[in-house]
């Protein structure tokens, strides 16, 4: 079945390309460097991995597994979910994008913790990766989701008092919402920024066996994906300033296209 471009148009194939061979690439290099674990005395690990200077098949890996990240995160976003929002402008694009990343990365948790069990429980040879590496990527998923939250319009909001207001009054909240967005956002990288700085620089690590410089790239990581969410905003306030306003009631929680799935399922079983 034919799928309809979002907004790759001509690009859609050679990205989808880009990305099979991006993945092929990554999993024939993991595959050799796991060979090389098992049946060579002189092999690279997980301690490695995040120390590649000076180990070649390690930096192409890790080079060829960001590539495959990135053009799968720009293909899955040429498509829209049945109750996704869809993307009004270039920054709609970019979080959108990010929150393809974000769903990416949540599998890669599930796998991290998967093969963490099985090492654990089922050979009795529990890893010292696996835990704080399933942090690292959980803290991207959160930050992008949030995000990708803004994008969508599907964070936590009030609606009681909101769908009484007349619209200018609505278009006031939502600006008086916005600029408190970006005060926040102001606040905390003025307050933040020398630290993430200090840390990114020295490139901070954990103090643990494996040792991530989880500190030294979230920190920065916090304050940047913040200032998206403030652009976010007001991006969403720009796009939704002429719209007509919105009624909602408890019905819009319903989300019919999920039951319809549900009824699906049930039939065939």
């Amino acid at each position: 079945m034919q799928v309809k471009s979002l907004w790759l148009g001509r690009m859609r194939a050679p990205i989808k390309m880009a990305m099979i061979g991006f993945v092929g690439l990554t999993v024939v290099l993991y595959a050799l460097l796991v060979g090389q674990r098992l049946f060579l005395e002189d092999s690279y690990g997980m301690y490695e991995m995040i120390r590649p200077a000076g180990r070649p098949m390690v930096q192409v890996m890790l080079i060829s597994l960001v590539a495959a990240l990135l053009f799968a995160s720009l293909f899955l976003s040429d498509t829209k979910g049945a109750i996704e929002t869809p993307p009004e402008g270039f920054f709609d694009l970019v979080s959108v994008v990010l929150g393809r990343l974000s769903m990416i990365m949540t599998a890669f948790v599930v796998l991290v913790m998967f093969y963490e069990v099985v090492s654990r429980y089922v050979f009795s040879r529990p890893t010292l990766w696996a835990n704080e590496l399933s942090l690292w990527i959980a803290a991207f998923v959160f930050l992008l989701a949030g995000l990708y939250a803004m994008q969508q319009r599907s964070h936590i909001r009030i609606y009681i008092i909101y769908n009484m207001m007349p619209r200018w009054a609505q278009k006031t909240s939502d600006t008086i919402g916005v600029l408190l967005i970006v005060g926040f956002t102001f606040a905390l990288v003025w307050g933040g920024y020398s630290d993430a700085a200090k840390r990114f620089v020295r490139m901070e690590t954990f103090g643990t066996a494996w040792d991530p410089p989880i500190p030294g790239i979230i920190k920065p990581a916090i304050l940047l994906i913040i200032v998206l969410v403030a652009i976010q905003a007001v991006s969403n306030l720009i796009a939704d300033w002429n719209k007509d306003p919105e009624a909602y009631t408890p019905m819009d929680d319903i989300d019919e296209t999920e039951i319809a799935n549900i009824r699906a399922t049930l039939h065939k079983d």
